[in-house]
């Protein structure tokens, strides 16, 4: 059976984590280029590719916040763009959330330091562009991100994700869990965990909204996703602690609700300890979602920023999520041209039935149920 592509078949996460970010102060003039970069909406406006390359090698540096190289395989992805174009990329807070992206957006404007381009869960990117921190940019392959994922002006635009999923330490636990409501099985005792707290973090979240659309909720209704954590707690199965690359190897969260293409690249370096880590999409509960990426508006190598985002939705750049076990938003256009990695592609794991996108107001309204239950139910 054919895979379903995230195009058709994903919910897009939206209250949630994301990565960290920083800004600059003056809509992106520093960084000593001296060109009308900053202001450029699409790469024709900057006098074509071969400009911009130009322009983004005599700014030499690219400024990215939040970026772990184990994510989605963003180091593979950091370390071909640095190479490519000789541009020195800094890497800040690599374990920073959304909200801390927006946050140093803000707090360091105007600083050499501040990060040129984010990346975003969705809801955060539109609230980015609410408090008008981002910069309108249409990539060359712009055309081929379907329009569900992306602010039509170009303040945002969806990049790679996956679905909700279940990691388990086949080594430590005797049966592993396939779907939500085995989570709820005595044998799973203080074994469940989440990477991060909803109320921050997109992977938590959707984890809650998988969750509910396994009991009786859907995309108007998170609330049975948290009567669902609830009962985890009660029942003595839910870990407190959240995960981490640490806490997996470690084995104090054997059983870890997170996104496939992360549970899944734990398993190479676990296999190295010789401990087997198994990953399963729940069919009760399928729920998967994009990371957004935007330029800072006040970025202060703003060539630089638009090249990475001309390289990140390229045909190479794409394949590099994909290697990472993550979907690009490209995917069915690049499938349907012949230009996606046949190996990595079949590599993805199966995905049974198909989920609908919730809207702008559906997140919103998730978001603020999740924001007012959860940290006073879960607490104690």
């Amino acid at each position: 059976m054919r895979r379903t592509t995230l195009r058709t078949a994903v919910a897009v996460v939206t209250a949630g984590l994301t990565l960290t970010a920083c800004g600059s102060d003056d809509g992106g003039s520093g960084g000593g280029s001296g060109s009308d970069w900053a202001e450029a909406t699409s790469v024709e406006d900057g006098g074509g590719m071969d400009a911009l390359v130009e322009a983004a090698k005599a700014e030499g540096e690219l400024n990215v916040i939040a970026l772990p190289p184990d994510w989605a395989n963003y180091g593979e992805m950091l370390e071909t763009f640095g190479e490519k174009y000789d541009i020195e990329i800094n890497s800040a807070s690599p374990d920073g959330s959304s909200q801390d992206e927006l946050n140093a957006v803000t707090s360091q404007r105007g600083q050499d330091r501040a990060p040129d381009v984010l990346d975003l869960g969705t809801a955060f990117a539109r609230q980015a562009q609410a408090q008008d921190l981002t910069a309108p940019y249409k990539v060359q392959t712009w055309d081929e991100i379907p329009e569900g994922q992306r602010d039509p002006d170009g303040h945002w635009f969806n990049d790679y994700g996956g679905y909700i999923s279940i990691g388990c330490n086949d080594t430590i636990v005797a049966e592993c869990p396939q779907t939500m409501q085995d989570l709820l099985d005595p044998q799973y005792a203080g074994q469940v965990a989440l990477n991060g707290n909803p109320t921050q973090a997109a992977a938590a979240f959707a984890g809650v909204w998988a969750a509910s659309l396994s009991n009786g909720g859907d995309l108007d209704d998170i609330g049975p996703g948290v009567d669902f954590f609830v009962q985890l707690k009660e029942a003595g199965n839910f870990n407190p602690v959240e995960s981490t690359p640490a806490t997996i190897e470690s084995g104090e969260t054997p059983i870890v609700l997170d996104w496939d293409y992360l549970n899944a690249a734990y398993a190479e370096g676990l296999a190295e300890i010789d401990t087997e880590w198994t990953v399963a999409v729940p069919s009760d509960g399928l729920f998967g979602g994009y990371y957004s990426q935007a330029i800072s508006k006040f970025a202060p190598h703003p060539a630089a920023a638009r090249l990475w985002q001309e390289f990140l939705y390229s045909d190479e750049g794409q394949n590099i999520w994909l290697a990472g076990g993550a979907r690009p938003v490209r995917l069915t256009s690049m499938e349907d041209a012949g230009t996606a990695d046949a190996d990595a592609l079949a590599a993805l794991p199966p995905v049974e039935g198909e989920a609908e996108f919730p809207s702008q107001e559906q997140e919103t309204a998730a978001k603020d149920v999740v924001t007012s239950r959860w940290n006073e139910e879960m607490s104690g």
